[in-house]
């Protein structure tokens, strides 16, 4: 697929300014974050804030998508097709979120955190991209078991 320049650009520039929230917001620590998450412990309520301009951003996104009918550098949205919650959704969620809270990371900020060079983010980083590795072979040939 061929990008460009204007893509690549607004890429960069989206892409720099999540990174620079997140790191604004505490979302590359993890402690925060595991705090964040220990509502029955000492539970930190900060990242509640960075939850709620999300939401709003998120909501201004969807308004502008209502209102246009396609996106300034592509000819139309891309909308995913499957909308039914199944077991394999249930399950992937939910191994995201035990991942999330152990690891006090989630992929945007483990990402990020890459940048400076620490080894736990970097582990992090390299056993998520294993994951993913192990995960698509697996359903590649279980999509093709099932063909048969």
């Amino acid at each position: 697929m061929k990008h460009s320049y204007p893509q690549l650009a607004v890429a960069l520039v989206s892409g720099s300014v999540f990174g620079f929230g997140l790191s604004l917001s505490g979302m590359l620590n993890p402690q925060r974050v595991q705090g964040f998450l220990d509502v029955f412990g000492a539970w930190d309520p900060s990242l509640a804030f960075v939850l709620g301009g999300a939401v709003a951003v998120t909501a201004l996104g969807v308004q502008i998508k209502r209102i246009s009918s396609h996106p300034v550098f592509e000819p139309s949205y891309h909308i995913p097709t499957k909308t039914r919650i199944d077991a394999p959704l249930i399950l992937g969620s939910a191994i995201f979120g035990v991942g999330w809270g152990l690891g006090g990371l989630c992929p945007g900020p483990a990402v990020a955190l890459l940048s400076v060079g620490l080894a736990k983010p970097t582990v992090f980083v390299v056993c998520m991209l294993v994951g993913m590795q192990v995960h698509d072979r697996f359903m590649t040939s279980q999509a093709g078991t099932k063909a048969n």
